[in-house]
């Protein structure tokens, strides 16, 4: 397979069985639009922390479902076709699910350039466009595969697996949600519930922004009783707790830092993968400044510092470079080194400051308004056989 496998890949290769029977693994091989697929749709099982960003699929899914709505998979004529007006695939994105705030440049240009980004010896791109007419096209020639002297038109099986896809995101939001709701609940329950309750989202499946809102309410507790002194000269020294700040929303794709500390200025950020070119792309945000990284894992943080240069050294070669990259992570703190912390704070008497923590930064995230609304507006439409 050109792309990698992960979990949602095997709901593709079930809906193209669905369609095609046996020639589904070999479609997938061939397609570069199902290889596409299969690169976006990483995120559907995953409890992934960044918002669900659906502008390219849904660019894809409006276009193909307009080329199944005229009948073109069951009869030619495409290349007759006055193409869809722009105003009618826009308006139609922002009828689906997440879709009210997308603006129009996966349509015009980001869907074709991230595409080429992939494939860049394809020869084609999947959107046509008159700019003259704002007419668009999907492009049929990544519909239409030949395989041992079968023609498919995968057009079908694509509107499916975007389906698929959106069904899985928003099950792994209302699961957020319920969780939410849950964390605001349950202050008013025993404390020993509650901190059971939270010793079960230090797990690797936990959805991502879960992870990081405990993550920081425990690091919040536990640097908290730790006191540094500091000034301008030995005479006049300051003396101050460790505090450390949440920059912004968990799954706010931003490109920011996740923690700061005040007054030491460490910077945390978490993830949940082992992979060096994130962990570089972090590093390089803040020109190389050293960060601490908050992993979503139970491997040991010498393991992953293992996994980080090896991969490191295969992309750059040149062992300077990945020398200076390797002395900018401070620390890695792992899933086992957070349960050991979060022990640390239950001794100090902090743990209902963590649930408090918790129980806030949980409403935050739960106020996403757009999301669910969107969510809502597309059952409401989904009930009335919209």
């Amino acid at each position: 397979m050109a792309s990698e496998a992960h979990e949602f890949t095997k709901k593709i290769l079930e809906i193209l069985k669905s369609h095609f029977g046996r020639y589904a693994e070999e479609l997938l091989d061939r397609s570069e639009l199902l290889q596409y697929l299969n690169i976006k749709t990483r995120a559907a099982n995953r409890g992934s922390k960044s918002r669900a960003g659906f502008a390219n699929h849904y660019a894809v899914y409006v276009l193909v479902e307009d080329y199944l709505k005229h009948g073109f998979h069951q009869n030619k004529g495409y290349d007759r076709y006055a193409g869809a007006q722009f105003t009618a695939l826009f308006r139609r994105q922002r009828e689906l699910p997440f879709g009210s705030k997308l603006q129009n440049h996966a349509l015009n240009h980001r869907l074709n350039e991230e595409f080429h980004k992939y494939f860049p010896t394809s020869a084609y791109l999947p959107i046509i466009r008159d700019v003259a007419n704002n007419r668009y096209w999907i492009n049929e020639n990544l519909l239409i595969l030949q395989v041992k002297k079968k023609r498919f038109n995968i057009a079908p099986a694509v509107k499916d697996i975007i389906d698929a896809y959106v069904k899985a995101r928003k099950n792994a939001f209302d699961a957020f949600m319920s969780y939410c709701q849950r964390m605001i609940k349950i202050q008013n329950q025993a404390p020993q519930k509650a901190i059971e309750f939270i010793r079960s989202l230090f797990h690797p499946n936990v959805d991502a922004r879960v992870f990081e809102i405990v993550s920081y309410a425990v690091l919040k507790q536990f640097y908290s009783d730790q006191q540094i002194y500091w000034g301008w000269s030995p005479d006049e020294l300051n003396a101050d707790y460790l505090l450390l700040y949440k920059t912004g929303r968990t799954n706010a794709n931003d490109g920011g830092i996740d923690f700061v500390m005040k007054p030491l200025g460490r910077f945390f950020q978490v993830t949940e993968t082992i992979d060096a070119g994130k962990y570089f792309l972090d590093i390089d945000k803040v020109q190389r400044y050293p960060i601490t990284f908050v992993v979503k894992t139970e491997e040991t943080a010498a393991q992953v510092l293992k996994k980080v240069k090896k991969q490191a050294t295969n992309r750059y070669k040149v062992k300077a470079v990945v020398k200076r990259y390797m002395e900018s992570v401070e620390e890695v703190i792992n899933i086992p080194e957070l349960m050991i912390r979060f022990d640390h704070v239950l001794e100090m008497g902090k743990g209902k400051k963590v649930i408090e923590e918790i129980v806030l930064q949980s409403r935050v995230e739960f106020n996403v308004e757009y999301e669910t609304q969107d969510v809502l507006a597309y059952e409401k439409a989904s009930k009335q056989g919209r």
